[in-house]
Formats: structure tokens, sequence, C-alpha cells
């Protein structure tokens, strides 16, 4: 898999990004903070979502956007792919708006279908592309801090052994879940067996004819109770309409009677009320004087005519507005002065402190560069003398081929023609001790036979048998045979002398070669570390140069700073004596304003005046309508007092409560026949339950056993899966970790070029240990902080090997990402990391990204990507550069 382009609006830090990422390898470069990691999470987004940068929709969206839209294009297993995804953030919460993935073979839309296509595609969820292919900022030493059991973990789920272990799970949980099953299933048959034998021993269908005659002569009983109930019902009813018609009428009259009493408290509150509006007509009139007197004041004070009115105040009040509007006007003209001045004056000293930061910094650059070539020189020294090192060693190994039978080259074809002979010898050694034996044994019968008197041919008699001497020549064959396996003892064990020798011939000639790749190598960091040095130089040359002309020319920028403070002072001075003249004016507009309040607050009491004697007015006419309703009421009220019988009222209430007692009696009785009744129907109802339920345990058994034994045939083969998932589990892990520790060895070595250290080794659990040269041993975590990070890194890259190249053919991998790797890292350290990232572009890793703000990793790439941050608006933007163009820009900042 390649990335191809990617587009951004509206990302984090981002408003605008478009850039073409070409295979090899990218380094994409800028200060700390300029959003080079928000780039490429951008990607990750793209691809997994929030999810795969630990965070919500609310933190990719650029603060005030409404919309977010990413935009990805990359190319897997010969095919072109194109992703978007858009966020909208118009609503409470940004949601995804569209999400589409489209490909040679077909589209997917949606969130949830991009993810699971994606997962497909790269063979990985999010969290496993993080731990394979992206080394995250500050998690360069993630895999050595980690626990054995989380380290296997990540690894297992890389290589899709998890998958394995959650197969073996899962049938080790439908054996448990089967065997739980078949065990349940045969406590219920057991419990179904008892139930029907309980219930045969009853005698169901005798029970259900006695409780059916029983229920007839009850039902009988209540028919004859219920009519003679109907009858006193309707007595009752009877008296209860004479009774609810008396009490109709007694409500009524206590309902006029009510009506009176809030008829003439209504007439008397209506009364006071007119009272008090009297007295608020007075308050009124007394205002309205106070005003008046107010108004005359104000207008004197002010200068105009007592008897001015609204408008004529209003039109001085316009007046006196126009002319404070001129004075605002005027001040605001001599602030904008003053502004302008002092901010010329404070952009002019924050030119000189960035002039003069700017100096000091190229002139510190100057510095380190200078320390740097003196180190980058003994280095060279280093790396030299290490080359005649390497010389050494290889002629050492080739002495060893000078009194060898073969020449370098073709030792691996000599001992596999030793190998071939030894097998061969071996195979004649056994087939000649397996004929000894059966020789042996025949001997020892024939002897057992001649003992007993016995021919060892034939089995008779020994006397008169022609066969007797054979014997001797069995003996004498197994002598022969004897020898002959002592002769090929001896060539055995004389080729086994030859294949050591030639085993140790292949070994230094493997050794040889490998020597010789790290010899090609160091000559080649040489002439790039030559050639970097000769670069430095000049460089420091320049910046101390640039350093002088900035200290000069804020010097110039300084004397313009001060000029403009001066301007500035000056304008102030006009805004003060302007301000004196507008307070003058606000007092003038203050006692206009008070008479005209005043005179408004007169009109206002003049019509609160009229309206409060028309209110007095309405109330008096509403009171002559009430008096009229009173009068009304008293005659209704006389009315009802005439019209009740209590004679009538006596006779109805007798007639009642007899009724109502002799129904209570009844109830009683039908209460007592009916809950019988009930009972009867609930026991038949019980008896033909039972009757329904043996059956139907019955064929429940019938069912329960054909499903029981189904089950014991499901629970042996759940075993047996179980089984077989563990047993392949076991077996690709050790071939994953022979193959994964050969490769980090063999990046390791590439990479630490200290002679400390011999090996690395990974067991079955995932347990890393060093082993150095002396034979002691050391944790990962006892390396130094640059050791630890490119053992990490080693560790890391070969798992992607593992993964690309994979232990039986090869595997679509994503871009390998280093996001700031060398966090870390001393500038010795950078170096190897260089060569890391060299050797994974040799073993054909087709889209390196490398995400740094060192300088020295520029050496590394195919292409450049430089990133920086506008400090006016904090938007980040990208551009693609070559080598000299991102230097120079790099030392500018």
């Amino acid at each position: 898999m390649k990335f191809t382009r990617i587009s951004l609006e509206n990302f984090k830090c981002y408003g605008d990004a478009d850039l073409r990422l070409d295979p090899g390898v990218t380094v994409i470069h800028g200060v700390n903070g300029s959003g080079k990691t928000s780039l490429l999470e951008a990607a990750f987004f793209a691809l997994y979502g929030a999810r795969a940068l630990d965070a919500t929709l609310e933190e990719v969206v650029t603060t005030g956007a409404e919309e977010t839209v990413v935009e990805l294009w990359f190319t897997h297993a010969g095919g072109e792919y194109y992703l978007k995804r858009r966020v909208r953030a118009t609503g409470e919460r940004p949601t995804t708006a569209e999400c589409v993935l489209e490909g040679p073979e077909a589209t997917y839309d949606g969130a949830r279908d991009v993810g699971d296509r994606v997962a497909e595609l790269l063979r990985m969820d999010h969290e496993a592309f993080v731990n394979c292919a992206y080394v995250r900022q500050g998690e360069v030493n993630k895999l050595i801090n980690a626990t054995p059991g989380e380290r296997q973990d990540m690894i297992d789920e890389l290589l899709q052994l998890g998958k394995l272990e959650g197969y073996r799970s899962r049938a080790s949980d439908a054996r448990v879940g089967v065997g739980r099953v078949r065990d349940d299933k045969q406590g219920a048959l057991a419990q179904l067996d008892e139930q029907i034998e309980a219930k045969e021993d009853k005698d169901l269908p005798g029970t259900l004819n006695e409780l059916q005659t029983e229920l007839q002569e009850v039902n009988s009983e209540i028919n004859r109770f219920e009519e003679q109930r109907e009858a006193a019902v309707e007595t009752l009813e009877e008296a209860e309409s004479v009774l609810e018609e008396y009490e109709q009428k007694r409500e009524e009259l206590e309902t006029v009677e009510s009506e009176i009493e809030d008829l003439e408290a209504t007439i008397a509150e209506t009364e006071r009320e007119r009272e008090s509006l009297q007295s608020e007509l007075g308050e009124l009139q007394s205002t309205v004087e106070d005003r008046e007197a107010t108004a005359q004041s104000a207008l004197e004070e002010s200068g105009l005519d007592v008897d001015a009115d609204v408008a004529a105040i209003e039109e001085r009040l316009a007046e006196l507005d126009e002319r404070d509007e001129q004075l605002r006007n005027e001040i605001e003209e001599h602030r904008l002065e003053a502004s302008e001045h002092a901010s010329e004056a404070e952009s002019a000293r924050d030119r000189v402190d960035s002039l003069e930061s700017q100096a000091a910094k190229k002139r510190q650059r100057a510095d380190e560069l200078e320390a740097e070539i003196e180190s980058a020189e003994s280095k060279l020294d280093e790396r030299r003398e290490r080359t005649d090192e390497l010389d050494e060693q290889i002629d050492e190994l080739r002495a060893r081929f000078e009194d060898a039978p073969v020449d370098v080259g073709d030792a691996q074809q000599h001992r596999e023609a030793i190998a071939d002979d030894l097998d061969t010898v071996r195979d004649e050694l056994a087939e000649r001790s397996a004929e000894i034996d059966r020789q042996r044994e025949a001997i020892e019968e024939a002897e057992a036979l001649l003992a007993a008197g016995k021919c060892p041919e034939c089995g008779q008699d020994v006397e008169g048998s022609p066969h007797v001497e054979s014997l001797g020549e069995r003996r004498e064959d197994l002598e022969k045979l004897k020898d002959e396996r002592a002769e090929r003892r001896q060539h055995r064990d004389r080729l086994q002398e030859r294949l050591e020798r030639a085993e140790t011939l292949e070994d230094a000639e493997d050794e040889i070669e490998r020597l010789r790749e790290r010899r090609e190598t160091v000559e080649g960091l040489l002439e790039e570390q030559a050639a970097d040095i000769e670069s430095d130089r000049e460089r420091m040359t320049e910046l101390r140069e640039s350093a002088a002309d900035l200290e000069e020319e804020a010097e110039q920028v300084l004397e313009d700073a001060e000029q403009a403070e001066q301007q500035a002072e000056q304008a102030r001075q006009q805004v003060g004596s302007i301000n004196e003249r507008r307070t003058e004016l606000r007092e003038r507009r203050q006692r206009l304003e008070a008479a005209l309040e005043a005179l408004e607050a007169i009109d206002d009491a003049g019509r609160e005046i009229e309206r409060l004697r028309e209110r007095r007015s309405d109330l008096a006419e509403t009171n002559g309508e009430r008096r009229e309703r009173l009068a009304e009421k008293r005659e209704r009220r006389s009315e009802l007092e005439e019209a009740a019988d209590d004679s009538q009222i006596e006779a109805a209430k007798a007639e009642k409560q007899n009724a109502t007692e002799y129904i209570e009696q009844v109830d009683e009785q039908l209460a007592s026949l009916r809950e019988r009744r009930d009972d009867l129907q609930n026991r038949i109802g019980g008896v033909k339950q039972e009757l329904e339920t043996l059956e139907e345990l019955r064929e429940r058994r019938e069912e329960l056993a054909t499903v029981l034994e189904r089950l014991e045939s499901l629970y042996e083969e759940t075993e047996q899966l179980e089984s077989m998932y563990g047993q392949l589990r076991a077996e690709l892990r050790r071939r994953n970790v022979e193959t994964l520790e050969r490769m980090l060895n063999d990046t390791f070595e590439l990479i630490y070029q200290n002679a400390s250290y011999s090996r690395i080794e990974l067991d079955g659990d995932y347990e890393l240990t060093i082993h150095q040269k002396n034979g002691d041993t050391l944790d990962p975590e006892q390396l130094s902080g640059g050791e630890r990070a490119l053992f990490n890194l080693s560790l890391r890259t070969a798992i992607y090997r593992l993964l690309s190249e994979g232990i039986e053919g090869t595997a679509p991998m994503p871009p390998l990402v280093l996001d700031e790797p060398t966090v870390f890292l001393d500038s010795g350290h950078v170096s190897q990391l260089v060569a890391l990232i060299e050797r994974m572009r040799e073993l054909g890793v087709e889209q390196i990204v490398v995400v740094s703000h060192d300088e020295e990793l520029i050496g590394a790439a195919d292409d450049l990507v430089h990133v920086e941050k506008d400090p006016t608006s904090n938007r980040s933007h990208v551009e693609r550069l070559d080598s000299p163009v991102l230097a120079e820009a790099v030392e500018s900042d």
C-alpha cells in the first residue's frame, strides 16, 4: 500500500492543504508546533476515523469552522482507491456527514462499511496499525516498556494469531456451553420421569366427575337468591328517588342563600373602591402642581422661556447633541492618530527584538555547527578505523580457506555433498546392524535345537541329517557382517568430522558476505558525512555574516520607534482638552432633559385623572344592576323554604333501610355460594390442566431424549476443535518467533555498531534478552536512552519486515511512518537511524514517511516536505522542497 495524495480543509491547524506523496523516503520537516504530526494524522483519520487519533470529532475540526473535509488517495495490491471523510460542525456537536471509499471493485458508503473495508484491505484495525506501521511521537520505547504478556498480545494480534486464540476460546466456550446444556438436559429428563410417575398415581378422571356434579347444585342455589335480590333493589331505588328530590331542593336553597351573601359583599366592596379612586384623584392633582414648578425652574436655568413647549426643548437638545457629536469626532481623530503612532513605535520595537533575536540565533547556530563539525570529524576517523577492522576480519576468515578443500563460495555445496555421503553410510550401517541381529537370532535358535538333538535346518533328529554343518557357515557370515559394520562406523566417523569442518567453512563464508555488506554501508556513510562537514563549514560562515547585518538594521529601527512615541503623546494631550468642553455640554443637556421629563409627566397625570373619573362612573352603574339581582334572589329563597314535606321523607327513609338490610343478607349468601362455585371451577380447571400437563410431559420426554443424544455427539466435536486451534497457534507462534529473532538481530547489528553486544534473544513468551560478548546478559531497559530508542526501532521495523515479507509469501503493508524518532537520540545515534532507514528501503519497503525537525535526516530523503505555521492566523501550510531550499528555510526560522 502507498499514499499518493492527501487533501485537507479545516483540519486541526490546517485551513487548506494539498500534498502529493511519492514512493521512497519522504521527510516532513519543520519546527516544533508547526503541524507536522497533524498532517499525517489526517491520513490516519481518513482511514480509521477519530478513534485512530485517540480524539473526538470536536478536536479535529478547526476552531470556528463549520465543516472539515479530508481526502486520501492511495494504491493497494495494484488497485487505486479514493477515500473521503466530511465532518459537519453546525449542530450541538460535530457529526460525520459523509464517508465514502471508491475502489476498483466497488464503492463503500458510511463510516461502518468504510471502516470494515479498510481493516479488510490492510488486514489490521486502527490499534494494529499504530503498533506496527506508525511509530508515534513519544512512544518509541512502547514495546520495551511493555510487559512480556502485553508484548505477546501486541505481536500476536499483528501476526493474526489472536484470531486463532479467539477461535480456540470460542470453541472452549462452546464446549463448556454444550456441557452445561447436556447436564441440564439430563437433570430435566430425570425430573420429567418423576413428574410423570407422580401424576399417573392420581385418579384424575374420577376426581373430575365428582367436581362437575357438585358445581351444578351450587349454580341452581345462586339463581334462586339472585331473583329475590332484584325485587329488593327495585324497592330501594324508589325510596332513593324521593330522598334525592328532597336533597336537590335543599341544595338549591343553600346555593341561593350563598349567592345573596356574595352579592351583598360585592356591592359593599365596590363602594369602597369608588372611595379609593376619589383619593387617588386628589393625589394626582398635587403631583401636577409639583411637576409644573420643576419644569419652570429647569427652563429658567437653561435660558429658555418658561412657557416653552416640548418641541422647543427637543429642538435645543438636538442642537446640543450635534455639537457633542462634532467634539466626539475630533476626539476620535486625535485618538486614532495617537494609536497609529503608538502602534508604529510598538511594531518598530518588536522588529528590533526580532532582529536581535535572529542575529543571536544565527550566531548560536554557527557556534553549534562549529562544535558539530569537530564531533563529525572525530566520528569520521572512528568509521575509517571501523573499515580497517572489517577488512582485517574478512582477511582472517578468508585465511581459513587456504588449507581447505574448497574455495570461498563453494562451502555450501561442499557441505551438502558430505551430508549426502554421511546419510548413505548411516543407512548402510543400519542395514548391517539389522542383518547382524537376524543372524544372531538364527544362530541362537540353531544352537538350542542342537542342544536338544534336532537339526537346525529341518528340525529333525541330528543323526543322519545332511544339514548339521550349515551352523558353522552362519557363524562365519556373522563375523563378516560385524567386520563390515566396523568399517562403516569408521567411515561414518570420518565423514562426521569432515561435515563439522564443512559447516565451519560455510559459517565463515556467510560471515564474510555479511562483513562485506557492512563495509559497503560504512564506506557510503563516510562519503556522505564528509560532504556534510564541508556543507556545514560554508553555512557557518554565512550565518555569522547574516548576524552582523541584522544587528546594524536593529539600531536604525530603534531610532524610528522613539520618534513615533513622541508624536503619540502630542495627540493624547489634544484629546484631554476636547473632553473638558464635552463635560460643559453634558451639564446643559441634563437640565433640559429634566424640564422635558416634568412636562411629559404633567401630560401623563392629566390622562390618568380622566381615566379615574370614568372608572368611578362605571362602578356606580354596575352596583345598580347588582341590587336588582339581589331582590330576585331573596324572593326565590322564600319559595324554596315553603316546598319541604317531612312525613313523606320519613316513610322513604324507612323503606330504604329495610331494602338495604335485606340486600346485605342476600349478598352474604351469594358471596359464599359464588366463592364455593369459583373454588369448584378452579379445581375442575386444575384437574383438566393436570391431564393436559401429563400428556405434554410425555411428549417433552421423547423430544428431550433425542436432544440429549445430539448434545453428547456435539460435545465430543467441540473438544477436538479446541485442541486443534491450540496446537496450530503454538506452532505458528514458534515459527514467527524464530523469524522475528533473526530479523531483529540483522537490523540491530546494522544500526548499532557497538562491539560489546553479540546477539538478541527472543523466547517463545516474547521475553527480550541482550547477550554481550563477555557472556553477560542485559534487560533492554538497562540500555541507555539512545540505545533503548534504537533497540525499539529495530524491534518495530523487524515486526514490520515480518509482516511485509511474511513467513510464506508477501503481504501488502501500509507505509512505515516514524513520527519524531530522534526525540531520544543524540547526534551520533541519529546517523545510525539514517542507516536503518536506508536498510529498510534496500529491503523493499515501498514508502517510508519520517516526521522530524532534525536536519540530519534530510540526507536520507527522496522527497522533502516543509511545514510552516503563520503566527498571525495560526494556520499551517505545506510545501514540497528540494534539499538546498529546505535547508535555507529551516535555518531562517
